[in-house]
């Protein structure tokens, strides 16, 4: 079947990450020269779903980066086996596949604690960080607690269940945001590439993460980008980590979880003003002079 219309996008490429396995990466080459992000998707999502809106507005800036991570859209396939520390070696595997020192990391929601991690385990590799839409646990409630228990069975359940079926409730499990139908057929396509298990299993991984022991400890440049009007990872939670993080900036969006793409026009804008306060600093660190 034809490819459904959507998008324009940056050239994409399969990429063979040695000893791991094979994902999918899109590039913007940005200007000659120009720092390294690497975009971390949040849960559900594929790189081209979370991200495309913000590819242009970041190319004109850096050399943008993004990957498929584990169990979703091209990338590698782990099933219900998915850690979030594997998705942060991949990040240092993918700057090795590309020949690229250190990169900023730059997650959304699932992303991250992708990259936190990423800078945990890694620090040589991390000029500095751009958290959006995320938080340090995603346990905060009685209700996120009870659903975080739940799904590791969830998980073992889709795995022996037949993959008509499992995409079924996948797809189903999206909201149906999109109002052109055109872009929402691109969006299922894209979600059809998901691997339902190993959604589930990220999800039971997230549940499980939580960086307050450490995230205090973080030595780079990080910019935090808050969704302000987020359901789904309240602000205060989104706030209580940059607060938690030396010399986080707070960079507030007016808009809910999903303002990647459904606010792209105000997130973006947004999200580059906090990339750039983040690069900035690091070449100042860089060069040897006191940061500001």
């Amino acid at each position: 079947m034809p490819r459904p219309e959507g998008p324009d996008l940056p050239p994409g490429r399969a990429l063979e990450l040695p000893g791991r396995g094979r994902t999918f990466v899109r590039e913007v080459a940005g200007p000659p020269g120009a720092p390294t992000v690497v975009l971390l998707h949040g849960l559900g999502a594929s790189a081209d779903l979370n991200w495309f809106p913000s590819y242009t507005g970041l190319g004109r800036h850096f050399r943008v980066v993004a990957i498929d991570q584990r169990g979703h859209g091209r990338g590698i396939r782990v099933g219900a086996r998915f850690r979030l520390e594997d998705c942060a070696d991949d990040v240092a595997a993918l700057a090795d596949a590309l020949g690229v020192e250190r990169v900023i990391p730059v997650g959304y929601s699932m992303g991250g604690p992708v990259a936190q991690l990423v800078w945990r385990r890694h620090r040589e590799r991390v000029a500095g960080m751009v958290l959006c839409a995320t938080s340090r646990n995603f346990r905060g409630g009685p209700r996120e607690r009870m659903m975080f228990a739940a799904l590791p069975g969830f998980a073992a359940a889709l795995r022996m269940t037949p993959t008509p079926v499992r995409r079924g409730v996948m797809l189903r499990a999206f909201p149906n945001r999109y109002e052109d139908p055109p872009m929402r057929q691109w969006a299922y396509s894209e979600l059809r590439r998901n691997d339902p298990a190993g959604l589930a299993g990220a999800a039971a991984q997230l549940g499980r993460f939580s960086s307050h022991e450490w995230i205090g400890e973080v030595d780079v440049p990080t910019a935090v980008v808050v969704t302000g009007r987020d359901s789904l990872v309240p602000p205060h939670r989104q706030l209580r980590l940059a607060e938690s993080i030396p010399d986080a900036s707070v960079h507030v969006v007016d808009g809910d979880h999903a303002a990647c793409v459904m606010a792209w026009r105000r997130f973006v804008p947004v999200l580059v003003e906090a990339c750039l306060a983040v690069s900035q600093r690091a070449d100042v660190i860089q060069k040897g002079a006191p940061a500001v």
